[in-house]
């Protein structure tokens, strides 16, 4: 592979790593910095570049705010991401049910990606993102006040549970609209570059932001309730939004209202009419249900079981970042090479060990853990790759958004539903049991479940086609696809 080459995968797997479809990126539960995916449904390198093209110079001054708005973006994600918000949810008492839906309810919210690709339609990507993005950020406020509301405590879960909810819907609509409105602003030549950067200085900002807010709660974490820190975050989580809408504001629209070709609810079927797709479709649901009945619950392990402080929390999210920003040039070229099927067979077979390390480490031994860094930095960097490639090969140009909108559909629920199934089966599991002459927790029991059923999603892999490659049928089909081969005799002796 050349060195331009080899320049141009290493700016795709930035970009790319983290702008999957709807497939849960790395372990959802754990905000890590630079996997909010700034795009879950990233516009398609061969899509359509912008309709107006702007003066370069103004174009370059839209590009660069937009970067400073990544950063304050992952600034609001420190603030209210999924940390925080399970911490919320052992102030306030939450059980495992209901920690389990309030984590998956970003995944239940991609049932309105139909809907908010019609407004952003309907009304312009620009319009539809700052006010959707506005308001899924300043939402939080109640949160910020909510300990001198003087409300009852059930009303105060439901009110925190309702806040998450409707954040989750209204980041889903924002992001649809950011998604079509930064497709038709980046030009199609800089778009790698461009979202390579983009990427790097939001993990680096969304790094230091989760220290940050790791030190606060852990300075100001009361024995009991909700105290200071937390609705300090939820202040702050607003002023993020009031902060990225003003940078958002000052971006333009080469697309204005108008100028968008309409969708066509009958095309909202065509994805599941179509073999290639349903088997694209059938695994996202497997995967996302395996995933989705563990995931939600290795945070509240983490801080209940394991003692975590939120620094250590901190620090193991960015490990895992830096990890996964270090290894995906190496998947990108393993794609190129051999395609994204075996790539996401490999890595859907690998993580499926993961949730079984966490039956290792305990309050007092953590090293476990590190094995979980080098795992789940790299073996979910190539699958975000993978299964961002594989959709786009599947879905024909003209339905595009709609096969990619099923996907997130299909999945967003499959995970969900997963998530409340295994908050029910932890809250009727004792808290804690001996089993072997060792002691168990009932969140252990959702982590074998887990690896299980994740080994079980991969197998279907085999069953994914890719156009215009050769998918592999089997692990030692795979095998002799990834591995070098050894080189014959009689070549070497020639080559001497």
């Amino acid at each position: 592979m050349t060195r331009a080459a080899s320049r141009r995968q290493l700016l795709r797997s930035f970009s790319f790593a983290s702008l999957a479809s709807a497939v849960p990126l790395f372990r959802p539960g754990a905000s890590l910095p630079g996997s909010t995916a700034p795009l879950l449904g990233a516009p398609p390198a061969d899509g359509p570049g912008p309709m107006v093209r702007p003066h370069q110079g103004r174009l370059r001054r839209t590009l660069g705010v937009s970067v400073v708005e990544g950063m304050f973006s992952e600034v609001f994600t420190a603030c209210a991401g999924a940390t925080v918000l399970t911490a919320w949810a052992i102030a306030l008492k939450l059980g495992p049910f209901l920690v389990g839906v309030m984590t998956a309810l970003p995944f239940f919210a991609q049932f309105v990606q139909f809907p908010a690709a019609w407004l952003t339609g309907l009304f312009g990507h620009r319009c539809v993102a700052l006010t959707a993005v506005c308001l899924s950020r300043v939402v939080m406020f109640p949160l910020a006040v909510l300990p001198w509301l003087g409300l009852p405590f059930e009303s105060q879960q439901r009110l925190l549970l309702t806040v998450a909810g409707v954040s989750a819907a209204l980041s889903v609509v924002g992001n649809n609209a950011w998604v079509a409105w930064m497709g038709e602003l980046v030009p199609r030549a800089v778009r790698g570059r461009f979202f390579g950067r983009r990427t790097a200085l939001t993990t680096l900002a969304g790094t230091l932001a989760s220290l940050g807010a790791g030190l606060l709660m852990d300075r100001l974490r009361p024995a009991d309730g909700v105290g200071v820190a937390l609705p300090l975050l939820a202040l702050g989580a607003c002023v993020m939004g009031i902060v990225t809408t003003l940078f958002m504001a000052s971006q333009h629209d080469p697309a204005p209202p108008g100028t968008t070709p309409p969708l066509e609810l009958k095309g909202a079927l065509v994805p599941f009419k179509d073999g290639n797709a349903r088997r694209v479709l059938t695994y996202q649901v497997a995967w996302n249900a395996a995933v989705g009945v563990s995931a939600p619950f290795f945070a509240l392990h983490s801080l209940q079981n394991l003692e975590m402080t939120f620094v250590i929390m901190a620090l193991h999210a960015a490990s895992v970042a830096g990890v996964r920003i270090l290894a995906a040039p190496l998947w990108g070229r393993a794609i190129d090479r051999c395609g994204a099927q075996p790539v996401l067979m490999a890595c859907s077979l690998g993580i499926a060990a993961i949730p079984a390390l966490w039956l290792l480490p305990s309050a007092g031994t953590l090293c476990p853990l590190l094995f979980d860094v080098l795992l789940a930095g790299a073996l979910w960097s190539g699958h975000g790759l993978a299964i961002f490639e594989l959709p786009l090969t599947v879905a024909p140009r003209k339905n595009r958004p709609f096969y990619l909108a099923a996907f997130a559909t299909a999945g967003g629920l499959a995970y969900t539903a997963a998530a409340a199934l295994g908050g029910a089966i932890a809250a009727a599991l004792p808290t804690q049991f001996t089993l072997g002459g060792h002691v168990w927790v009932n969140l252990h029991v959702l982590f074998v479940l887990s690896s299980v059923a994740r080994l079980g999603a991969a197998l279907l892999t085999a069953r994914i086609p890719e156009p215009g490659a050769h998918p592999v049928r089997s692990v030692r089909a795979l095998l002799s696809r990834l591995l070098p081969r050894p080189i014959p005799a009689h070549r070497a002796a020639l080559d001497d």
